[in-house]
């Protein structure tokens, strides 16, 4: 990861940290700590506000254009696999707690472990899912009224500039990516990864794909209807 974070700051791309190298042990990264108030209350005025959600979008669109002329190595290892087409390197895990923020504002993005080569739908439907956010009605996330989150996945579809074929594709995209990520969960915790074996336990994978079904249904090309 340190090549890629090199890669970015080279590109000129400043919402990300600067690499500083391996811990002497080698099994640390050391990169740049970035001022500022990372997002991980959704009820908190910075994270929920019309500008953050447009801010966040730019942001990710301005990391995928930064990325996109890393050149990749034979072995290069990703702890998420390519995806093809691998358009750009995806964040992976773009979301307000992976987020810093300023004045209110996204400004940058932390925590690049999950970065992998995919296309860039496959990291701005997994944003969109947590910023706008896309959660299915539950006491547990701060779900949406339908109309309202139309309203604010139009408003991150803008800013990140989606085509019209691309804001059709996204709740597939985004219903994609979350089964996905719910595999890797259990092929990790079958390998006897501790903490992906805790949030298994406390089902966070049914939660991923209770979400899946309902972003698919509700915003997916036949749920027009649905409000």
């Amino acid at each position: 990861m340190q090549r890629f974070l090199a890669h970015l700051a080279a590109a000129g791309f400043t919402g990300a940290p600067r690499p500083y190298g391996m811990s002497e042990d080698g099994e640390e990264e050391i990169v740049e700590f970035l001022p500022g108030e990372v997002g991980h209350d959704f009820d908190a005025p910075q994270v929920r506000s019309d500008a953050s959600l447009i801010a966040a979008a730019r942001l990710l669109r301005e990391f995928h254009d930064a990325s996109a002329s890393f050149v990749r190595l034979l072995d290069d290892v990703w702890q998420f696999a390519p995806r093809e087409p691998a358009e750009v390197v995806c964040h992976g895990d773009a979301a307000t707690y992976n987020t810093v923020f300023r004045d209110r504002l996204p400004v940058a993005f932390i925590d690049f472990d999950t970065a992998h080569p995919a296309p860039r739908l496959w990291d701005v439907a997994y944003t969109a899912y947590r910023f706008v956010p896309l959660y299915a009605p539950d006491a547990a996330e701060p779900s949406l009224p339908v109309p309202e989150g139309r309203r604010r996945l139009s408003l991150f579809a803008d800013a990140y500039g989606l085509s019209e074929a691309e804001r059709a594709a996204l709740p597939t995209a985004a219903g994609a990516r979350l089964r996905a990520l719910v595999e890797w969960m259990h092929a990790e915790a079958a390998a006897g990864h501790t903490a992906v074996r805790r949030h298994v336990a406390e089902g966070h994978d049914r939660r991923y794909l209770t979400d899946a079904r309902w972003i698919e249904e509700t915003y997916g090309p036949d749920a027009n209807g649905r409000s």
